[in-house]
C-alpha cells in the first residue's frame, strides 16, 4: 500500500518548480493556473525571488501547494497514472493538508490557491510582528516537549504545534515564553532548542483569529468528495466526510500537528510505501517514524521518471 504525502511550510526556495515547468506542459499549466487565480505572479517569485518574498507565508504557502501539484500534474497527465489507482491515502503537514486534498479532488487547483492565499494573510495578520515565536526541540519526545512547554508558559501560551518525529518537536506561542523554554531545554534532557525563522506562532491559541477567517472561507467554498481519503493533523486518523473535514481544517489552525502519530496510522494501515510530492522535508522524518518502509521524495524531472518506472 501506498500513500502520497505533501510538505508543510519551509520547504520553499527560490527556483522551486523552474526546472518542472521548462520540461513540462502540464507543470506550466498548474503554475499559470495558480498565477490567475491569485491575480498575482507567484510564478516569477518562486522562480526568481526574491526570497523575502516567498518566504511571506502569504506566498509561500501557495507556492509550495502549486509546486506538488506540478509534480503530480506530470505524474497524471504526463505518466498517464491517476492517484486513486496508485494510492490508499493522501496527508500533508500544515498547508500540506490543502495539496493533499486539492490531490484527492475535494477542492480545485484555484480554489485552493487563494483558501491558502487567504490562510497565510490571516495567520499573518492574527499576531502582530515579534509577539509570537516558535522553536524546534531536537532529541525531545512528546512527553518531554509538552513538560517543557508547561514549566515555560508561565500564564503566556507555550504549546506542542508539530509533533514531527521521534526526536522532532516544535513549540509555539509568546515569543518570552518560546525563549524561556529554548533556556530551559537541558532541565529537560532535550537536546537544545532552536528558534525558528518564521513570522508567526502558527499552531496554537493565539492562531484563533486566523481560524476564524479560515471557517468563513471554508464555509463559502467547502470541501467536496475525495477519491482518497485523508489522514489528517488534527486527529492522526483517516477522514473521508467533507463536512468532517471542513471541521477539522479550521481547528488545524489553532491545533497540533500529529504527524508522528499519522505516519505510524498510516503504517498500521498497512502502507509500506510514502510518497513525498513536492519538497524532500517529510521523508527523512517518516523514516524516523516507523521503520521497514521506502520513501520516496519527487521533485525534479528525474523524480518522477524514477517513480513512475517503479509504479
Amino acid at each position: 500500500m501506498r500513500a502520497f504525502v505533501f510538505p508543510g511550510q519551509g520547504s520553499q526556495k527560490v527556483g522551486m518548480g523552474a526546472d518542472l515547468a521548462a520540461a513540462s506542459p502540464a507543470a506550466r499549466a498548474v503554475f499559470e493556473e495558480v498565477d490567475d487565480a491569485l491575480g498575482q505572479k507567484l510564478s516569477l517569485i518562486m522562480r526568481e525571488g526574491p526570497e523575502e518574498a516567498l518566504t511571506l507565508t502569504e506566498n509561500a504557502q501557495p507556492a509550495i501547494m502549486a509546486n506538488a501539484i506540478a509534480v503530480l500534474r506530470v505524474l497524471e497527465l504526463e505518466g498517464g497514472i491517476a492517484l486513486a489507482d496508485k494510492a490508499e491515502f493522501v496527508a500533508g503537514h500544515s498547508l500540506g493538508e490543502y495539496t493533499a486534498l486539492c490531490a484527492a479532488g475535494a477542492f480545485s487547483l484555484a480554489d485552493t490557491a487563494r483558501l491558502l492565499k487567504l490562510r497565510g494573510q490571516a495567520m499573518q495578520a492574527a499576531v502582530p510582528v515579534g509577539v509570537g515565536a516558535m522553536c524546534a526541540l531536537l532529541g525531545a519526545d512528546l512527553a518531554k516537549a509538552q513538560a517543557l512547554a508547561d514549566a515555560a508558559a508561565e500564564e503566556e501560551v507555550c504549546t506542542v504545534a508539530n509533533d514531527n518525529d521521534p526526536g522532532q518537536v516544535v513549540l509555539s506561542g509568546h515569543r518570552a515564553a518560546i525563549e524561556r523554554a529554548i533556556a530551559m531545554v537541558k532541565e529537560f534532557e532535550i537536546k537544545r532548542g532552536v528558534l525558528l525563522p518564521v513570522s508567526a506562532p502558527f499552531h496554537c491559541p493565539l492562531m484563533q483569529p486566523a481560524a476564524d477567517a479560515m471557517a468563513q472561507a471554508l464555509a463559502a467554498t467547502p470541501p467536496g468528495a475525495l477519491t482518497v481519503p485523508l489522514y489528517a493533523n488534527i486527529t492522526a486518523s483517516m477522514v473521508s466526510d467533507p463536512a468532517e473535514i471542513q471541521r477539522l481544517l479550521v481547528e488545524q489552525v489553532t491545533g497540533r500537528v500529529r504527524w508522528r502519530e499519522s505516519v505510524i496510522a498510516m503504517h498500521a494501515a498497512g502502507v509500506e510505501q510514502f510518497t513525498e510530492l513536492g519538497g524532500k522535508v517529510l521523508g527523512p522524518m517518516i523514516g524516523r517514524c516507523v521503520s521497514d518502509v521506502s520513501v520516496t521524495s519527487v521533485v525534479t524531472m528525474a523524480d518522477i521518471e524514477a517513480l513512475l518506472a517503479g509504479l
